[in-house]
């Protein structure tokens, strides 16, 4: 996890003295592992920023995690939907009272200002650009500034419930000059606005003046439509956000749950040490522990004194996969991958780690997925004598030095392999440990590489990890691998190198398909593929594990990430709940 060394006094974004502390009476306290380390809208580089973000910005659908599907958030209703021969035409239409803070209505020019921004040369979108490319165009109704239909190629329901799945971004905040106003999208996505010299300074002007706004670190810099603002940021220690006093949610008449926000406060108190955090929950100074490790929840959860806390758990889309590296010479051939799968004693790891809140999966698909989930295929076994046999047939020989082969046309290869993940995970560190000793009884020597979160990060993206340890979080709703595993995702989300033609257009068919039953059969093939190829290794899905102050209700605990909705917790008076 990022951790920042800064100094006690040092704040990003905000004055420290900005707020006074709040009233533990009105506030939710809730632990952080670590810090979000970046709040603009198009970066987002960890649940704790995705969680921030969806609490300072709305989006046109958002979930409900007890029902769990999409409802209308910023949209007045769910969106209609038209079909042609070629095209899918999804109309939506804003609520009359949602506004931004000065009072502004929040209009459809602001969507199609936001898709512009997501496909703006010059801004980091990469990941932006990418899961919402299908958004061919928006039109904007000439009658009704709050309607607008968007156009995309596909008749998948997937697709129709992610084209509402983005923070909306406020045109007058961002681009009081207008620069983007009247280049369209389709010129933005592909890059052409070059061309014109005009259009390519408005852009330009626009990019830079986006820069200039830091929102990774001053995220006040953009006021949003949610319900909360952020107070303070002090890197490392805690996010505060307060509700808006006057918030557009506020008078939308019998407001559906996704427009009510109870606490007063959050304060996210970032603890990166779990004995720390757990010492916290226990002498009240912290209200709600997220994925407390497994050994101290089951113990915890036993003990008859913790009457104060309440207990929850959920089976999560949240897994954890060892990544091989394709781009590595070593690792380039699928045999050589599929001879490392076998060196996890994954059934071992889920006992030891997790106190058996886990469960093993073929794949990306969550067992709990029903016929999408390949059940044909069988689990991953803990067989280092397989392992051996996929190794001479990919070509190693083992000598009394370890491993080494020869290709053809090119240098010598040692199989001696780094195995990189985040320092102080001890889940992570269980898995590199297992995974050296049984690597080290058939002669292969692993070096575990544990890395501060910041320079894992980086190291990630330049390709430069081989075997490495990454948590990847999915959803019921949206079957999109491309962010991970499409080629032209290599180097911000696809970390392996896998990817070709073929499983290219496998990955787009997923995304698009309207029909049920063909989706799960391109999924259970997918996951076939995956098998076969080998470019990363589910471990286990995990079982979402929560710890809380009694006094709170309606926490929502889902295996949804967070795995709570914090807008939506209740607090009562210490004195009125009974243990």
């Amino acid at each position: 996890m990022k951790r920042y060394l800064l100094g006690l006094g040092c704040l990003l974004g905000l004055s420290v003295c900005s707020s006074p502390t709040p009233n533990h009476a009105d506030t939710v306290r809730i632990r952080w592992a670590r810090d979000p380390e970046n709040l603009d809208p198009l970066v987002l580089p960890n649940a704790q920023a995705v969680e921030t973000t969806n609490l300072l910005h709305c989006s046109l659908l958002t979930v409900d995690y007890a029902q769990k599907k999409f409802v209308p958030w910023l949209a007045e209703t769910m969106p209609t939907v038209r079909r042609t021969d070629s095209l899918t035409l999804v109309t939506y239409r804003l609520r009359p009272e949602a506004a931004w803070d000065n009072g502004q209505p929040i209009l459809a020019s602001d969507v199609a200002f936001t898709l512009k921004v997501m496909s703006c040369p010059g801004l980091p979108n990469e990941a932006a650009r990418a899961q919402f490319a299908f958004i061919e165009s928006i039109q904007l109704d000439s009658l009704d500034r709050r309607r607008f239909t968007l156009a995309f190629r596909g008749k998948s329901p997937d697709l129709v419930q992610a084209s509402g799945d983005y923070p909306i971004l406020a045109e007058h905040q961002l681009d009081p000059r207008g620069q983007l106003r009247h280049i369209s999208l389709a010129a933005l996505r592909a890059d052409t606005v070059q061309a014109t010299p005009r259009r390519s300074a408005s852009v330009t002007a626009f990019a830079r003046g986006y820069a200039q706004k830091n929102l990774g670190r001053h995220p006040e810099n953009l006021p949003g439509s949610g319900p909360y603002v952020l107070k303070e940021w002090r890197a490392g220690r805690h996010v505060l956000l307060q509700r808006k006093k006057q918030w557009w949610g506020d008078r939308v008449p019998a407001a559906p749950p996704q427009l009510r926000a109870h606490p007063k406060t959050l304060d996210y108190q970032i603890i990166t040490d779990d004995a720390t955090a757990l010492l916290a929950l226990r002498r009240g100074d912290i209200d709600v522990y997220p994925m407390m490790p497994a050994k101290e929840f089951v113990r915890l959860r036993q003990n008859q004194k913790a009457g104060d806390l309440a207990f929850y758990t959920a089976d999560s889309y949240e897994m954890l996969a060892a990544g091989f590296n394709m781009r590595q010479p070593a690792l380039r051939d699928a045999l050589t991958r599929q001879a490392f799968s076998h060196l996890f004693d994954i059934p071992g790891l889920i006992q030891a780690s997790q106190q058996g809140l886990a469960y093993p999966s073929v794949s990306l698909v969550s067992p709990t997925a029903g016929p999408l989930y390949n059940d044909s295929l069988p689990l991953l076994t803990f067989d280092p004598q397989k392992a051996q046999a996929l190794l001479t047939q990919a070509g190693w020989t083992r000598n009394s030095q370890g491993w080494t082969r020869h290709p053809a046309g090119a240098a010598p290869q040692r199989l001696e392999p780094t195995f990189s993940y985040r320092a102080g995970e001890p889940a992570y560190e269980a898995v590199a440990l297992q995974f050296r000793a049984a690597a080290a009884k058939i002669g292969i020597q692993v070096q575990p590489r544990p890395m501060e979160a910041s320079l894992f990060s980086q190291q990630l993206r330049a390709g430069r990890l081989e075997i490495y340890l990454q948590s990847l979080s999915g959803n019921p709703f949206v079957y999109n691998f491309a962010p991970i595993l499409h080629s032209q995702s290599t180097g911000w989300g696809n970390f392996t190198g896998f990817g070709t033609a073929t499983t290219d257009q496998l990955i787009e068919a997923i995304a698009a398909e309207e029909d049920p039953a063909r989706q799960a059969q391109l999924l259970r093939k997918f996951q076939r593929v995956l098998r076969q190829d080998c470019p990363l290794v589910v471990l286990y899905f995990l079982r979402y594990r929560l710890a809380a102050a009694r006094r709170l209700t309606n926490l929502h605990v889902t295996g949804i990430r967070p795995g709570y909705e914090a807008a939506a917790i209740k607090s009562q008076p210490a004195g009125a709940v009974r243990p």
